[in-house]
């Protein structure tokens, strides 16, 4: 997904503006983060991988979720659907936006709200549209088709549908609400930031819930991928240093420090930037390939970004890890 991986080579008075400018979020996203000694007992947690990957291929069975196709439509209610049966709270975002291009866009974000009482709140995310062109294939014919999106989408989403299914049997102290954001992958590369994440965008200025102040928020995007490296993304660590520390820090101790890896990455155009610059301190878990030309897996925005690349073991990474920090707050 994303926009094409970034250089985190600045000058030094950028780094310092930046440094100033997020000094406010960063001490707030150390006080929401502290939750997890290295030392204390992580809780026992039981994500099931199989459920996720189902997860996953009942929304490729619809086919590539292009806004404005019956495919995005249907699946939109198969979510919406399944949050409910899972006994979240749902709520939707709908509007019309415009794309780069011009095109129209109607936006569909879903918001299910899981133990709405509580104080204490984690935000996680997912975006669940498709690219409508395989602009990355190596075949110039495929350039016009529309990617399906397995792991560009399908895996945060599995991920998160999940995570809320196991909640419902085994709640945890803290609430959490999940956004499975919208329009996210109708983005130019030519440096235009702002034409990705607008269904992020539209939410972060019209927030499902008046003054709504999330401990912090979890981007979850490219996580299902077989050989999947995640790094520590540059403005996850410029904006939550801590709750990237937090996050790796169990995932080192759960024995996953293969694939959540404590080196930086480069930093990615994502809805996790948008969030933070909305005041919420938010992290991006991204499956990055620092050594391949895009610096994402090879079927990144390709029409081979389908289930044959979707690996239980990543999602079971990834879920339990996410899981295991909210059973931890």
């Amino acid at each position: 997904m994303k926009r094409l991986l970034h250089s985190i080579s600045m000058s030094l008075s950028l780094l310092a503006l930046m440094a100033a400018s997020c000094s406010s979020t960063a001490r707030s996203s150390q006080n929401a983060a502290d939750s997890v000694a290295n030392n204390q007992q992580l809780p026992s947690v039981h994500f099931n991988a199989d459920s996720a990957y189902s997860f996953v291929e009942a929304q490729c069975a619809f086919g590539p979720r292009v806004p404005g196709t019956a495919a995005h439509s249907r699946c939109g209610d198969y979510l919406v659907s399944q949050l409910k049966r899972f006994g979240a709270v749902v709520t939707e975002q709908k509007a019309k936006l415009k794309a780069f291009d011009g095109t129209a866009l109607d936006m569909r974000n879903i918001i299910a709200t899981i133990n709405p009482d509580a104080q204490k709140r984690i935000l996680l995310l997912a975006h669940w549209d498709c690219r409508p062109w395989a602009d990355n294939d190596s075949d110039p014919a495929n350039h016009s088709q529309p990617v399906m999106g397995a792991n560009d989408g399908a895996s945060g989403v599995g991920v998160l549908l999940e995570i809320c299914r196991s909640l419902q049997s085994s709640p945890a102290s803290v609430g959490v609400d999940i956004i499975l954001v919208d329009d996210e992958d109708w983005g130019n590369h030519n440096g235009d930031e702002e034409s990705w994440a607008l269904g992020t965008q539209y939410w972060t200025k019209n927030m499902h819930e008046p003054g709504y102040r999330p401990a912090f928020g979890i981007l979850l995007d490219m996580v299902g991928a077989k050989g999947a490296t995640f790094y520590q993304e540059y403005y996850s660590t410029t904006y939550a240093q801590s709750v990237v520390t937090e996050v790796w820090n169990i995932a080192q101790r759960l024995g996953y420090g293969a694939m959540f890896r404590n080196s930086r990455g480069g930093g990615i155009t994502d809805d996790h930037v948008f969030v933070c610059r909305a005041g919420i301190p938010c992290i991006d878990i991204i499956d990055m390939r620092l050594d391949s030309d895009n610096g994402f897996f090879e079927h990144w925005h390709t029409t081979t970004d389908t289930m044959q690349n979707i690996d239980p073991a990543t999602l079971k990474a990834v879920g339990t890890v996410v899981l295991t920090l909210i059973h931890s707050m």
